[in-house]
């Protein structure tokens, strides 16, 4: 069974287009894919079991098992695994982050519905513009402005309430952004 391209590519990426035996590069060499333990030994062409190679080192080493990688790949698996770990981590924090700033959004949401009942924000205001202001402003000041928004164009009354209170709400949260800076 023959390596595929993408594979041999995904080989070369992980290698950093390197031999990983004399640590030549191109253009001076031309890179092939090394089986560890050869598939004449049973050596499966399975990403783990391959490794960059040149023309001549590749040739030298023939079809003897290795047993073990070239220090210089091991090193670099164990920095990929930890890449991958502080990648994985960093997910599951940023996944967390987006909870608690969707749990925020949503209390918003409540306190604007809880002045009028009928109506909610849309998933693009709530998106868009409810996350830059939670993102530049504390969850307690975006609360006060939908509160005093919200009150304040009840109290005055006119042709669509609710569209004013979100036209005023976003001019005091942009003024507490502005005056921030």
């Amino acid at each position: 069974m023959t390596i595929s391209k993408t594979l041999r590519f995904e080989v070369f990426k992980r290698d950093g287009f390197q031999c990983q035996y004399c640590g030549k590069q191109p253009p001076e060499i031309v890179l092939e894919v090394d089986h560890i333990i050869p598939r004449k030994r049973k050596g499966k062409n399975d990403i783990d079991n391959l490794i960059t190679s040149c023309f001549d080192c590749n040739r030298g080493k023939g079809a003897r098992d290795l047993k073990i990688a070239p220090p210089g790949t091991e090193n670099k698996l164990r920095i990929l695994k930890e890449k991958e770990e502080q990648l994985k981590e960093y997910n599951k924090f940023l996944e967390k982050i987006e909870r608690r700033i969707q749990k925020d959004i949503n209390e918003i949401d409540e306190i604007y519905n809880s002045y009028f009942k009928k109506w909610w924000f849309s998933e693009t205001f709530r998106n868009n513009t409810l996350k830059r202001f939670l993102k530049f402003l504390p969850k307690q000041i975006v609360a006060d402005a939908i509160h005093l928004a919200c009150y304040n164009m009840l109290k005055k009354g006119g042709y669509h309430p609710e569209n004013s209170a979100i036209r005023y709400f976003c001019g005091i949260c942009w003024n507490r952004i502005r005056d921030k800076k």
